[in-house]
């Protein structure tokens, strides 16, 4: 083999390398949706998931959907309302275990109705936005003031909590198995793949965070491969006092959410001062 056959040979693998690698980071960001959003499209009611203090909550976004959230109202005047933004699969009723002691402990519950979760609509960062400030504005409506809030973000779910968060003065912020933002996770899964680039819906709550001025309990499980705790131990790192963090061991990020965290988020938001509260009615 003469050498200018053997280069021209070299060029053609580079090129087919370079071929194969362009077509997959395009077909990457052609999919990613697919790929970040894994929607249960039926529609459920509450009572179907042994909620039935809960009630479907028909909510009216400014682009125009309709969507249903969940919602029982606190029993009583100085218990806060946990606003819920559930992560990135599934429906609401998969969530059930979580509510349950907020409700048994008498706190109101609003589980935020996405788009496309069975609800019309295509899932999108910014359409979740909106989702969650229409289900915000719904509760107004019913009474309930910003400070007798509570926001809770699951997942992918922390990035709106933490949108929102920027955006209300509610009275806390609770923060389970976060992330610093979307394409630094992916980043961290696809190191070849310039995702930064590509991925459009960032939820980048690290550049926000310094932005939320509200008590801040942040969970996360030690074993998480989805979303490593080290991103949540950076997002937790540039939060703003008072803030406190668990890092679960030996929990996985599906399963973080044990006895202890529960009782520990019942006492976190006992703690909160309920002054607000009792100088409105809701």
């Amino acid at each position: 083999m003469n050498k200018g056959h053997f280069v021209r040979r070299i060029v053609g693998w580079v090129l087919t390398l370079a071929l194969v690698y362009g077509v997959f980071c395009l077909a990457l960001g052609a999919m990613q949706k697919r790929l970040m959003y894994f929607p249960d499209p039926l529609n459920f009611v509450p009572s179907e998931w042994a909620l039935k203090e809960l009630q479907p909550l028909e909510v009216k976004t400014e682009d125009g959907l309709t969507l249903k959230s969940w919602y029982s109202p606190a029993k009583e005047r100085d218990k806060f309302t946990i606003v819920f933004f559930q992560g990135n699969a599934g429906h609401l009723g998969y969530r059930n275990y979580k509510v349950r002691p907020w409700l048994d402990a008498g706190y109101g519950v609003l589980m935020v109705g996405y788009r496309g979760f069975g609800n019309p609509g295509s899932p999108s960062e910014y359409g979740l936005y909106e989702d969650a400030r229409a289900a915000i504005q719904a509760l107004h409506h019913r009474g309930v003031p910003e400070q007798a809030m509570v926001f809770y973000g699951e997942s992918m779910g922390t990035g709106v909590a933490v949108q929102m968060a920027t955006e209300y003065d509610a009275s806390a912020l609770i923060l389970e198995s976060p992330y610093t933002s979307v394409p630094d996770v992916a980043a961290d899964r696809y190191p070849m793949v310039p995702v930064h680039l590509l991925i459009r819906d960032r939820y980048d709550s690290l550049s926000k965070i310094k932005d939320v001025h509200m008590p801040l309990l942040l969970l996360h499980g030690e074993n998480d491969h989805v979303v490593p705790t080290k991103f949540g131990k950076e997002l937790f790192e540039a939060a703003n006092e008072p803030k406190q963090a668990e890092y679960v061991a030996d929990a996985g990020h599906n399963d973080v959410y044990n006895l202890r965290v529960q009782q520990m988020i019942l006492q976190f938001i006992a703690k909160l001062p309920t002054d607000a509260l009792l100088e409105t009615s809701h």
